[in-house]
Parts: structure tokens; sequence; C-alpha cells
């Protein structure tokens, strides 16, 4: 109707919408969400009509976001395209009924299908793959109660032609990898809770039969994610027992991913060995006890390594050149690397060196000349303190690596060396930084024209010129070296946190007014910047960083009080992209003012507010929900009382759940001892992409899955 109606005015001003080419309107049709192309546009004119149906805009259908997508539509969408749909995602449909996935059988021809985060049960899976004949690449959870046993042989004989799996897992089980003879990519993400919701202790051992039966021979990618916890290491160990005896020949991706500590045993370096002698690896994630103290590095053959992660390991700056960028020899390749929490990894020994120290600039020149074409970086979770040496700024170094799409960085990495050592500690650097109550220091005042001096000083700064090197940045993360959130995965919610950086401590508006030269900028993420005054530079960016669409901040300024919030207020106007917000900060009061100003992100989706002894208005949420009609996450956990969070909740669900089918409300005390019982119940989806913290950049492969 929209593009009817604004036919009459186009034509008015001589141009017509219809009378661009075939090609230019697909190209437009092509941003629009699938279920609007076949349910709504092409009934506006018969033009319209045949080219929402163009097999360029139906091969490929991506529901995973569609949040305004429920069971009728996905209905009336296989009924009308279903035999010409080729690749369907609908990863983290969690609103949609089980009864959704009988609809999927109408896509005869379907070579890839997604469907984690969706509730599908071992009869139904049985019953659609039975019919796909064609179907080369499956995404599945494996919740408990899924029984391999109830998989007809119609079923299986699809699994085996399957050479892509992705599987998450919820309960002890190998899942469909038993029947998938022909696998060359397994991606695996164990999310098994080592206590049910009864609070009884939960086994890793797989029901009797299940063992020693996945097929790995033709195995090229062989990726795992582990979530905390003992029982999802006791399960792992059972997929590898099997790669242990017979390391497949064509390997060049292996991928372990685990939290804390993952203990090496016989079984896994009986594996490591293999691989050594018998494969070329193009990318590699091990966990940290694997490598540390081991000369496994020094024996691993590279191909043309695209990814590497060597998260929280103790790898040394020197080992680093020597084993695995071979001293600067063929790594052109490598577009990804992970060193987060790799403390010592620009030193060039770590046995004598603590983690504060000056890193060795020569180190990260190699590792810049080398990996000249990195787009993902990950140095963040160390101290990476740069020495007075004129040119050999971390900085100024990075300035190089033209390429950066993402990157991630420890806020003490960012200050000048000579500013920290010459200006004297302000009043805001004299406040403990602590959960404490607001602790008053005479008056400070600042200058009206603060943000215009703040401008002036960072223009001439390292940082300011690595932001206006790096034009292309779409992903940036500035977080301190200290932080940690104070919501964990599997455990209460933390009191207090450590201080940051003592070179941290300059670092405030100034060098995030810097951000705001990265006009392609999508996704940032600022923790535990210390020296936030007024939160000025958030301004810069709202107004110049118009693609911006993912924003997570994180304890900034004082921890007393949150004194960026009328900033906060003022970028908000002008974020008319955003589509997820994360705020974590103590004392934060989600009031009326800030819901108005919210209430400006008009593409706004996703919400979620971490704040000890936080306050919310319940009648400005309510308000903010019924003006904001994208919003189909709402996530506040602050210090109001039990029964306050719980009515506003429910009054939420009760008010919109209808319009809204995809809306998931959870609102509770932050530190109450059922928090972690209320997380267990968020979609995937959300949990890992918004709600709990981390570092995201180069956290997997590039394109590991679709």
């Amino acid at each position: 109707q929209e593009i009817v109606s604004g036919e009459s005015e186009e034509e008015s001003n001589g141009v017509n919408l219809m009378e661009f080419s075939d090609e230019i309107l697909l190209h437009i049709l092509s941003y629009v969400p699938c279920t609007d192309l076949v349910l709504n546009v092409r009934r506006t004119c018969r033009k319209l009509a045949t080219l929402c149906l163009d097999k360029s805009l139906t091969h490929t259908v991506l529901l995973q976001k569609d949040y305004k997508v429920n069971k009728d539509k996905v209905k009336q969408l296989m009924r009308d395209i279903g035999k010409e749909i080729y690749q369907l995602n609908m990863a983290g449909c969690y609103w949609l009924p089980s009864s959704t996935i009988d609809h999927v059988t109408q896509c005869k021809n379907l070579v890839k299908l997604n469907l984690s985060g969706c509730h599908v049960t071992s009869l139904r899976l049985s019953k659609m793959l039975s019919t796909l004949q064609h179907l080369r690449s499956l995404a599945i959870d494996v919740n408990p109660g899924f029984d391999a046993g109830q998989l007809s042989s119609e079923c299986k004989a699809t699994l085996s032609r399957v050479s892509e799996l992705k599987q998450t897992l919820y309960t002890p089980s190998y899942g469909v990898v038993p029947c998938c003879t022909s696998l060359e990519k397994l991606l695996l993400y164990f999310e098994i809770l080592d206590r049910s919701r009864e609070g009884f202790m939960l086994s890793g051992q797989l029901m009797v039969g299940e063992s020693n039966v996945p097929h790995y021979q033709n195995l090229r990618v062989f990726y795992a994610r582990l979530a905390p916890g003992y029982v999802n290491q006791e399960v792992v160990r059972l997929y590898l027992a099997v790669l242990s005896d017979r390391t497949p020949e064509n390997l060049h991706a292996f991928l372990i991913s685990a939290p804390g500590s993952f203990v090496e045993t016989g079984a896994t370096k009986n594996l490591l060995d293999s691989m050594a002698r018998n494969v070329r690896l193009d990318a590699l994630q091990l966990p940290k006890a694997w490598i540390n103290g081991s000369g496994l590095l020094q024996h691993l053959k590279f191909n043309n390594p695209f990814y590497f992660s060597f998260s929280r390991c103790t790898l040394s700056g020197g080992h680093l050149i020597q084993r695995v960028i071979n001293g600067g020899k063929d790594l052109k390749s490598l577009t990804s690397l992970n060193l987060s929490g790799c403390v010592h990894c620009l030193a060039p020994e770590s046995l004598f060196r603590k983690a504060e120290d000056d890193i060795d600039s020569s180190i990260l020149e190699s590792l810049v000349v080398s990996c000249c074409n990195l787009r993902h970086l990950n140095l963040s979770a160390a101290h990476h303190h740069s020495s007075e040496s004129i040119g050999n700024h971390l900085c100024q170094l990075l300035s190089r690596l033209k390429h950066l799409l993402s990157l991630a960085l420890p806020v003490c990495s960012i200050t000048d060396v000579a500013a920290n050592v010459e200006k004297p500690p302000t009043a805001s650097n004299l406040v403990p930084q602590t959960f404490g109550r607001k602790v008053r220091i005479g008056i400070q005042t600042y200058p009206k024209n603060l943000a215009g001096q703040a401008n002036q000083k960072i223009e001439s700064s390292v940082f300011w010129a690595l932001m206006g090197s790096l034009r292309f940045l779409e992903t940036l993360e500035i977080i301190g070296s200290s932080f940690s959130s104070a919501m964990p995965r599997n455990e209460p919610a933390i009191r207090n946190s450590l201080p940051p950086c003592v070179r941290a401590q300059s670092v405030g508006d100034s060098e995030v007014a810097a951000i705001s030269q990265l006009t392609y900028l999508q996704s940032l993420t600022l923790a535990q910047l210390p020296n936030i005054l007024t939160g000025s530079g958030l301004i810069s960016i709202g107004m110049q960083c118009q693609h911006l669409r993912t924003l997570s901040l994180a304890n900034l300024g004082m921890m007393g009080k949150v004194v960026y919030m009328s900033a906060l207020m003022d970028m908000l106007k002008h974020c008319k992209c955003l589509r997820d917000l994360r705020l974590e900060q103590p004392y934060f009061c989600a009031g009326a003012q800030f819901f108005q100003a919210l209430s400006h992100c008009s593409s706004l989706q996703r919400l979620c507010i971490v704040s000890r002894s936080g306050t919310l208005q319940s009648d400005a949420v309510m308000s903010f929900m019924a003006n904001c009609l994208e919003v189909i996450m709402c996530h506040m956990f602050m210090g109001e009382s039990l029964t306050v969070c719980k009515n506003l909740q429910q009054s939420i669900v009760r008010s919109f759940q209808a319009d809204r089918p995809a809306l998931n409300v959870v609102i509770f005390p932050l530190l109450h001892e059922d928090l972690t019982e209320v997380i267990r119940d968020v979609p995937m989806r959300h949990l890992d992409e918004i709600t709990l913290f981390k570092s995201r950049v180069a956290e997997e492969p590039p394109n590991l899955w679709w």
C-alpha cells in the first residue's frame, strides 16, 4: 500500500518507481523480509507480483530475526513458495510452536536448513527429514527427551547425506551425529547444565550403545564451544575420543572454545600428536591448558591459516612470532586473530614478566607486518602498555592494518604515554572506584566548552589518529582490562569489581569523542572508562555514526553516580538505526526522561539494563513499550523488589504479547538468589548476543555458519 500510495507523488515529480529496471527493483526488494514480499508486497501490482517470486528472492529465506512472523505466516509462506526454497534459516525462532516445523516438509528442494533455537521433538524431526532428500546442511537443538531410536529409516537416509551439521546440546547425547556418515563440517555447542531444575546433579555419561559411533573419516572442520560446567567437558571428551583413534586426513580446522580449566588427558594428547603428524591446519583454537607449557605449536603444521585463537593462554610474544607467525612468513592469509586474555602475547617472554609491564613494540610490529590482511583482531582482557618510544605506540602500529573491520582493545592500551605521565590526578580519579555510595569531594566545575577542549586535546593523540585511519571499522570494543560483568553465566551476581588499571585513569570523554570518526560503525562496546566526566563524546558518536545498530555501555565514570546520563539521552535522540542497547551501571535510574529519549530509537528491538541498586519507573517502562512497537526483548536486572519486578513483567506481557509474538520479558532483582534459574529460561539467541557481557570480536572464525 505504501508503494502504491507513493506512486502518485513520485509521478508528479517525474519519477516512477515502477519505471526502474528489474535489476534495480530486485536489488531494492532484497532488503525486504521474505514474508512481507510474498504475503504483502506482491499483491500491490502485477509487476511486483512477478518480481517478488523471482528465484533470487525465494532461493534463500531468512526468518531468524523476523520477529513479526508467526505460525500462520510461515504456513502461508511455505504453501506459496515452499518448492522454490533451497535455503531456510529459522534460527532463534523460539516463539513459534513446534507444530510450525511440520510445514517445512513442503520445501522438497531444501539443501540448507537451520532450526537452532526452535522447538523440535525427535518424532517431528524424523517426519520432516524423511521428506527432505536433497538436504546437505542441518542445524538443530538436542533437548532432554531426545531419542535417536525414534528416527525412521528414511530420516536416517537423509542424515547420511548431510555434510554439515550444527548441533546445540542441552542434554548429554550424540544427537544425530551417529547417523551423519558423510560429515565434513561439525559444529557442537554444549549448553548442558550441571544441575537439573530439581537440583539433581547431572552426569556426562551417554546412553549405553551410543559410544564410539560418530563418523569422522571425511571431517574437514571440527568446532566445539562449551558453556561453563564439568558436564559439558565430560560430554565433549566422548566426542573427541573417536577423533583420537583416527584423525581425519582432510581436517583443516580444529577449534575448541572452553572457559576455565579444561585439563588435557591422554586421549586428547594422542589426538594432538596425531594432528601434528598427519594434518595441515587453516584454523586453530585450543583450551589454554592444552597450550600452556607445551611445545605443541612448534610441531603443528599450517597451510593457509585464516583464523587463530589463543584466548586466555600464557603464550609469550616470542613463541607467537617463532612458532605461529613463523618469523613473519606465510601469514598474509590470516584474517582473524583472537589474543583476548593473552597477557604476555606482546612480550618476548613471560617467565619473569609482570602483566602490567610495557609491551615489546617490535613483536607487535612483526605481527602487523606479517598479518597485514587482518580483518578481525582481539587484544582485550590484558594490560598492553606502550613505552615512551616515539612512533612505537600500540595505536600507531595498529593504524597500519587498513583492512580491519572489527577491533577489541583494553582501555589502558589507548592512552597517550606522555599525557598519562604528566597529567595530575583529577577529582574523579581520587574517588574510590567501588560500589559504595556517592562520595562528595568539593564542588566539581567543568568549563562550558569542555567538549570543544576535549576534542582539541584528542585530535593530537595516538587514539584519534588510529580512529582516523580505520575508516571502515564496523565493530569496536574498548574494555577495561580488569572489568567483569555483574552477570556471570551460571553464578550469583558479582557484588564488587576490581579497580581499573592505573594507565586507564586518563581515558574519558575526549577518547570517546574520537570514535565518532568511524562513519560506518555498527557495533560499539565501552566498558570501565574511569575518567568519563560528562559523556560528551557519546553525543558526537550519536550524530556521526548513523549506522550504529548495537551499543553496550558498562561502568563508565564514577561508580556511585551515572555522570553521563544527560549525554546518553542526547545521544539516543540521534540513533535512528539502533537495534540493541545494553547498559550496565550501578545506581542507574530508568525513569521517564530516559525512556522518553530512548523512544527516539525507532528501530530498537532489544533492551537490557543491568544495575546494582538501580531503580525503574513502571509507568515509564509501559509507555516506552507502547511507543516503541519494534521492541521484542526487555531485560532489566535492577535493585527493585521482587514484587515490583514481577508486577511490571506481567503487565508488559499481558499488554503486548498478543501483537508481538516474539516478546521476551525478564525483569528481576539483580542480587536475588534465584537469578541463575531465571537466566536459564532466556532464549539462547538473546542470552548469547546481548544479555551476557562478553567480547565478541574474533570469537569465532568468520563465516563459520550462515
